[in-house]
């Protein structure tokens, strides 16, 4: 079984927003490292397209898979579908039922999981090559077979019914909830990713079963492939993987996502002796010109743990909370700015005030040179931190086929991060954070924080 905490792959958009907007990895590089990997592209007889690098030191195979459609096209009322769906795939497929699936998979080392965040669903398989045949047949099977058996489905949901009530119970998972919901209305990233209890309960097997049939076809579909493999073998993996799968066709587009109340103040009251509160403006999508800047500028913002900006204000100089960050939430449709802090309920207020007006600091004033330098300096040398594991290679190699930044990006992702100037910052900076209207949200019992709705 997929475990239910893991079912959204982008971290920004699990429940627990928060852990993916906290500090960055730590022990900051002491100078800016090259990153060269060696990306083939390959396309299969039978058509398909992936990105592959082969990897001879480590005798694992990993290959990672995005299908374009997740929980935003989960039918209303029916939320939480493609989470349900995506934790039901590997429990069971062809003549094997979960039991037996799971078997198979444990005893011949082969890791098989799937994901799904408001964007897309997620495949992971990692295996031996002495196992790759095996492995190649059971994720095949669990795409284009999958059993959605009774007691599976009964489990799972109940799996799924426990974290709502728990999300519900949390301060950070309910500010998190409250605050898409607050900022997209009734546009689909308003909706809970995981679905509410009355969802969950109202999908049926034949709705698991359309949803799998209708997404997970070869249209749009993105592969990566990391081990030790020539190509042809990558290509003959992939065939007999995902060649079964249907053709497909374009969907009807997601409309762009209007940010809604934005300048408001939302207050959910809770017994807690702390406070939790995410503040939220525009922010920028990934194909936007002016993405790599924000980047950086989010880093010395509130994305570079103790290095940043609201870190040494809200925290190291007047100590008014335990956690406080930043992050860039890009989607397919809609980008987001947002900041979370975690706080005593008696500083709250204080707290969201230092926020906005760092906000607003760096909008009218940039940053300076040294600042700059030093943001530079760590996001640079951190970079090849991301390519110590086949895992983690195939997974950056998904993720910039999703964000289409082209097969060469890996080796000059580092000269776009140098390349950018305080002019850049100062140009960005006042795109989104020069007197921004900020949508507040807070679940606790913060003391002189008044909502306004």
């Amino acid at each position: 079984m997929t475990p239910l905490t893991a079912l959204t792959r982008r971290g920004a958009m699990t429940l627990a927003l928060a852990a993916a907007l906290i500090a960055p990895l730590a022990g900051a590089p002491a100078r800016a490292a090259e990153t060269t990997v060696p990306v083939e592209a390959i396309t299969t007889p039978m058509g398909l397209e992936a990105w592959m690098v082969r990897e001879e030191s480590v005798p694992v195979i990993v290959v990672e898979a995005a299908f374009p459609h997740g929980s935003a096209r989960d039918p209303a009322g029916r939320e939480g579908l493609a989470v349900f769906t995506a934790a039901l795939l590997d429990e069971g497929a062809g003549p094997h039922d979960s039991l037996a699936f799971r078997t198979l998979l444990e005893d011949n080392s082969i890791g098989l999981s799937f994901s799904a965040d408001r964007d897309a669903t997620y495949v992971t398989l990692t295996t031996l090559p002495t196992n790759v045949d095996l492995a190649t047949e059971l994720l095949a099977l669990a795409l284009t077979k999958a059993r959605f058996d009774a007691e599976p489905i009964s489990r799972i949901r109940s799996q799924l019914l426990v974290q709502i009530a728990r999300a519900e119970e949390d301060p950070a998972q309910r500010a998190s909830l409250l605050f898409f919901k607050s900022l997209f209305g009734d546009h689909p990233y308003g909706r809970p990713t995981i679905g509410t209890a009355q969802s969950i309960a109202a999908i049926t097997p034949a709705d698991l079963k359309a949803f799998a049939a209708d997404m997970l076809t070869r249209e749009g579909l993105k592969i990566s492939v990391v081990g030790n493999l020539e190509a042809e073998a990558v290509a003959a993996l992939i065939d007999a993987t995902f060649g079964q799968l249907p053709a497909g066709a374009p969907r009807p587009s997601i409309p762009e996502a209007e940010l809604r109340n934005l300048g408001e103040v939302v207050v959910d009251l809770a017994d807690n002796p702390q406070t939790v509160a995410y503040v939220g403006t525009r922010g920028i999508k990934r194909d936007d010109p002016d993405f790599v800047p924000a980047f950086v500028m989010n880093y010395m913002l509130g994305g570079g743990g103790f290095a940043s900006r609201l870190m040494e204000e809200v925290r190291e100089k007047r100590g008014l909370a335990y956690s406080v960050s930043s992050g860039l939430v890009a989607l397919k449709h809609a980008g987001v700015l947002i900041a979370r802090v975690g706080t005593e309920n008696a500083s709250a207020a204080e707290s969201l005030r230092l926020i906005a007006a760092e906000f607003a600091r760096m909008g009218e004033a940039g940053v300076g040179e040294e600042e700059l330098e030093g943001a530079k300096l760590y996001l640079t040398g951190s970079y090849p931190l991301r390519f110590d594991s086949n895992a983690k290679i195939a997974r950056e190699l998904l993720d910039i086929q999703i964000d289409d930044l082209g097969i060469g990006y890996i080796n000059v992702r580092n000269e776009l991060i140098e390349a950018v100037t305080q002019e850049d910052i100062a140009r960005v900076a006042r795109r989104l954070l020069a007197d921004p209207a900020l949508l507040v949200v807070a679940v606790g019992r913060p003391e002189g924080l008044s909502p306004t709705r």
